[in-house]
């Protein structure tokens, strides 16, 4: 186990509560060959098998709050997290969701009035669909966009 502040100057974020651990191990192996560092967050609920994890209480948002007290210019966040997203983008580091979605600057406040928009609708007891089944397409879009951002 390592402190997070003694490591590559690289860094890649994962927020490990909701993160498949395919993209982990996707995260894992690229940043072996680009000599990153893997940094995974999770809270205590969570079995997290990683060089560099940072356990939180079970707190709400205790995840986000430690992810964005870490990251800095340069790093990479991965989440699927829309608000942890923008405020990662705030602190100029890169964001990209585990299906390979690069989150930008310029689109994710349209993404979080989405997000708003949805929640709204749910709470009157309307119904949004839940996520797709992963796939291996996910999976390879991940890493494409991964290695893009690292280059």
């Amino acid at each position: 186990m390592h402190d997070e502040s003694e490591i590559a100057s690289t860094r890649i974020i994962v927020d490990a509560d909701a993160c498949p651990r395919r993209v982990l191990r996707i995260c894992e192996a690229v940043a072996r060959e680009k000599q990153a560092a893997v940094i995974t967050v999770a809270s205590h609920n969570h079995l997290i098998s990683s060089d560099c994890h940072v356990t939180v209480g079970d707190a709400p948002q205790a995840s986000d709050l430690r992810i964005v007290n870490l990251s800095r210019e340069g790093d990479v966040v991965v989440t699927q997290d829309w608000g942890l997203a923008a405020m990662v983008l705030g602190k100029e580091a890169s964001c990209l969701s585990p299906s390979g979605r690069q989150y930008r600057p310029e689109t994710i406040d349209t993404m979080l009035e989405i997000r708003e928009m949805k929640a709204r609708h749910r709470r009157t007891g309307g119904r949004t669909r839940g996520p797709r089944k992963r796939t291996a397409d996910d999976d390879r879009r991940f890493e494409d966009g991964l290695r893009r951002i690292l280059e």
